[in-house]
């Protein structure tokens, strides 16, 4: 995917303890976690004293100046947010980390995710006297922390972190600790990394440990959090009512391809999507395959490799657009797609196609690739998706949160391939996503999340709820209709 029409990642979290350069380590960590959020970017650090931030919109080289970097320099503990709004609006006061001072200490707090009971939670704190500064679900956990009669800070945050619902992860800096915590589904990752000087690091992906020449400790697990302070790591649960079912959507899109989460490289597990896809549903006298950039190359190169075609670069990235290449015309805007993705002429010209792509969600960006490789010669375009079909809202994390949204909720995939001018349409198999990443739990789903393919929600839905329902397509429910496990014995919708 390229443009918002597509999927828009979460966001991005990082933390560091002890270290002379904690501010400036913690602008590279969230540069290579800049494909998780582009609106906006924070850092906030501390020096075992004082604790304070520096925040703004846009990319980080936008929103962290050289002059708030420097400003944030002679501190060894630091935290980090690169955001995408998937709750709250899209201003200065929503962008993280949040740095709160209280009498008795001062907090700062950033997470990733969304919180599905943040709507309740908040409108109950409110009767109860708090005021709220932005319309963001992360101000919510501190609201808990503080209303807490917990003896202790960690105390009040395993209790606040049992009263939230969703997929999250968090991380808090105080001037005697970093933590971080995970949801009780591991729907949202968070790793621990550890360089050579002694500090530790804390991160949404392993990429980010990696740019920092740190080395990979371990994955946070579902129901956990972590302290990290001067006397080293310690890593507890908060609650023992966990399954794992880590986002499928991490691996299928989100991650970096160098990353590794439980233990699957997400370049590897997108070949062997493509592999699979390749098994499930060929294309009968393809010339060759090729992917839309760049969450989808490795996929293509999967394909490729299995099916025994060439494996072509036929539509080329312009890495360089502004993200605000946004036009106020039609035509301006078909000229802005050509600026993002361009298709190569001499390769696919009087060409059989086989495009694989990571997923079709509204289908806007699916129809104007296919329109620009048939403008260039294309004979025929066969569109191979390297994960299941996306039929159902997400609510943890992404920003599609709609039925109407989703083209697959109302369209069969031979809808969708007249819809979007392509000569046949296909999708990886639940089960083929599955085997795939491989992770081999003895739980739902192998321990995946795939609740935009199922209609099977972890986590539950909580405030969601009654829209989900009011909003499911006559093919939402034939779909659940015949997935009996969805409905409760009195033949109501299980969510």
């Amino acid at each position: 995917m390229y443009d918002i029409s597509g999927l828009n990642e979460e966001c991005g979290v990082f933390g560091i303890w002890n270290h002379n350069e904690a501010a400036q380590l913690t602008y590279m960590g969230l540069h290579s976690l800049q494909h998780r959020g582009q609106e906006g970017a924070g850092i906030a650090v501390s020096n075992g004293e004082t604790l304070k931030g520096e925040r703004g919109l846009g990319l980080l080289t936008e929103a962290i100046s050289d002059i708030k970097l420097e400003s944030l320099k002679s501190h060894q503990h630091a935290i980090g947010h690169v955001r995408y709004a998937t709750s709250g609006n899209k201003g200065i006061e929503n962008i993280q980390p949040f740095v709160y001072h209280f009498y008795d200490m001062s907090v700062a707090v950033c997470h990733n995710g969304n919180l599905i009971n943040a709507q309740s939670l908040r409108k109950a704190l409110e009767h109860q006297g708090s005021i709220f500064h932005s319309s963001s679900d992360t101000e919510v956990i501190m609201h808990l922390i503080r209303r807490s009669k917990a003896p202790s800070f960690e105390e009040a945050l395993k209790e606040s972190l049992r009263k939230i619902k969703g997929g999250f992860t968090f991380a808090l800096l105080t001037k005697d600790a970093l933590y971080g915590a995970v949801d009780p589904n591991a729907i949202r990752p968070l790793v621990v990394g550890k360089m050579k000087n002694g500090a530790y690091i804390l991160a949404s992906e392993t990429c980010a440990i990696d740019v920092l020449g740190g080395e990979f400790v371990r994955d946070i697990h579902a129901g956990e959090y972590v302290v990290i302070n001067d006397d080293g790591i310690r890593v507890e649960s908060y609650t023992h009512h966990t399954t794992t079912a880590i986002s499928a959507m991490e691996y299928i899109y989100f991650a970096r391809p160098d990353s590794t989460i439980a233990g699957k490289n997400v370049h590897a597990v997108r070949k062997q999507s493509g592999k699979q896809l390749a098994i499930e549903s060929p294309a009968q006298d393809a010339d060759m395959v090729i992917g839309v950039p760049n969450s989808s190359l490795s996929a293509a190169s999967g394909y490729a490799e299995e099916s025994g075609l060439p494996y072509e670069m036929g539509l080329v990235k312009n890495q360089y657009v502004a993200r605000t290449f946004i036009q106020p015309t039609q035509e301006l805007r078909e000229q802005g797609v050509r600026v993002k993705l361009s298709a190569v002429k001499d390769i696919v010209q009087d060409k059989n196609i086989v495009l694989v792509d990571d997923s079709i969600v509204r289908g806007t960006t699916s129809r104007r690739i296919v329109r620009m490789l048939k403008d260039a010669g294309a004979k025929s375009i066969h569109v191979r998706i390297a994960s299941p079909e996306f039929m159902f809202p997400s609510f943890y994390g992404i920003d599609v949160s709609t039925t109407s949204e989703l083209i697959s909720a109302n369209k069969s995939p031979e809808e969708i391939s007249e819809h979007i001018g392509a000569d046949s349409v296909a999708y990886l198999s639940v089960d083929g996503l599955i085997d795939s990443i491989g992770l081999d739990e003895d739980v739902p789903y192998s321990g995946l999340c795939v609740e935009s393919f199922t209609g099977d929600y972890p986590a539950g839905l909580y405030d969601y709820e009654p829209n989900f329902i009011d909003q499911l397509s006559e093919r939402q429910k034939e779909y659940l209709a015949n997935h009996k496990q969805y409905f409760d014995k009195e033949g109501n919708l299980n969510v």
